[in-house]
């Protein structure tokens, strides 16, 4: 069994052009011997945002702290908040944005897209 502090876990600043303001730690993934499931942790600050974009993979997301926007396939904002779930099916595009002044943080935990059945 793995037991960790979530404070102890290194922070990452997401990259890309499309990524604005977005920052991320894996909190339980391969390199502590989970083979096949990874939990992440965003915080996308204000005005952040991740790429409008799209994957194989399916996930589910629980909104931690703050407030933000859920884009989905056709484009549509759908404002998410603390006491919520999603489940993004693979296949679906995505994205999330923060455009209120506080930071806005989520878990995200997916299957590892790179372990082959």
């Amino acid at each position: 069994m793995i037991i960790k502090k979530n404070a102890d876990v290194p922070v990452h600043k997401m990259q890309g052009d499309q990524i604005k303001s977005v920052y991320g730690k894996v909190l339980i993934g391969p390199d502590d011997g989970s083979e096949k499931i990874i939990m992440r942790k965003f915080k996308v600050y204000s005005g952040g945002k991740t790429p409008h974009h799209i994957h194989e993979h399916e996930h589910v997301v629980k909104i931690e702290k703050g407030k933000g926007l859920v884009v989905d396939g056709n484009g549509k904002e759908i404002n998410i908040s603390v006491g919520q779930s999603l489940f993004v099916p693979g296949g679906e595009k995505h994205q999330f944005k923060n455009p209120y002044k506080e930071p806005f943080e989520f878990l995200c935990i997916i299957l590892n897209p790179d372990k082959k059945e």
